[in-house]
């Protein structure tokens, strides 16, 4: 039997009651997730740019495979997926590749641009970012100057891992010759960056190149380094399980966490773009 939240849903939502400002009738108590008002009425996006870690993946970075098959149904319908994420080019497209989107990837909160004609544009040099830690390293015993695992794939910044002590980080770097460098912790990564790097340059830029509008866009993320990104777009999702900053400035907040936001979200986009014909 075909589940009420469409086909190409393999994993269904959970059972999370939405708040509403609003009285709501019996039947949309009976199923709070899909009557709650994920757009703007009588709003689609032209384009969604979504996250990947803790967004599409939890909070133990497992894929949700219903958001997926959402995504694929976006992009069936017309609607591209951007990728835009703190994470490596290698890893991004892959997912790029095995999901099958066909929008840009926008890559260590903006400081690598990816396009599909294989034109790569990097933002900002890794190196500096990368000699700061080290130095940090040398400064505060304890510390690991290797960061996480894809660093080596870094091109633009480096991570150190997201339980090191970021204020001591910070306070060290604001007194010696890194002082300019960000620093921004996400759930999975401490990130060093240039201060010239956020997902929301990135993702104008990339806008800017397609043509399309940021108001047009719909963006989906969990963690401090997607706050750009939501200032950016048209209108913007906090998953269930985004930090707290995150979904004090986001349009709407999910119920369902991580991954499991998608299914309802790209629901109710299909059903609004089937209701403009």
């Amino acid at each position: 039997m075909t589940p009420p939240y469409g086909p190409f849903l393999i994993n269904p939502p959970t059972n999370v009651t939405a708040i509403h400002q609003h009285a709501r009738t019996p039947k949309e108590e009976d199923n709070p997730v899909f009557s709650m008002a994920w757009l703007p009425e009588g709003w689609t996006p032209a384009l969604v740019a979504v996250d990947i870690d803790g967004t599409l993946t939890d909070a133990n970075k497992l894929l949700h495979v219903g958001a997926v098959e959402a995504l694929r149904a976006l992009e069936a319908a017309g609607i591209p997926v951007i990728i835009c994420t703190g994470n490596t080019r290698p890893i991004a497209y892959g997912l790029w590749r095995f999901i099958g989107l066909s929008g840009p990837l926008v890559c260590e909160n903006g400081g690598v641009l990816w396009y599909p004609d294989g034109t790569v544009v990097l933002r900002a040099e890794g190196r500096e970012a990368e000699e700061a830690c080290r130095w940090v390293a040398e400064q505060l015993p304890g510390i690991d100057a290797n960061g996480i695992a894809t660093n080596r794939w870094r091109e633009s910044e480096w991570c150190l891992k997201t339980d090191e002590d970021m204020e001591a980080i910070q306070a060290a770097l604001a007194n010696s010759p890194w002082s300019h460098l960000t620093v921004l912790r996400t759930g999975f990564a401490i990130h060093v960056m240039d201060p010239c790097l956020s997902k929301g340059q990135g993702l104008s830029a990339v806008l800017e190149r397609l043509g399309v509008a940021p108001e047009d866009v719909l963006a989906v993320g969990d963690a401090p380094n997607d706050l750009s990104m939501f200032e950016l777009v048209g209108w913007s999702v906090a998953v269930g399980g985004a930090f707290p900053e995150v979904e004090a400035v986001a349009s709407m907040c999910s119920p369902e966490p991580h991954g499991a936001t998608f299914p309802p979200l790209v629901e109710a986009i299909l059903a609004q773009k089937k209701a403009e014909g």
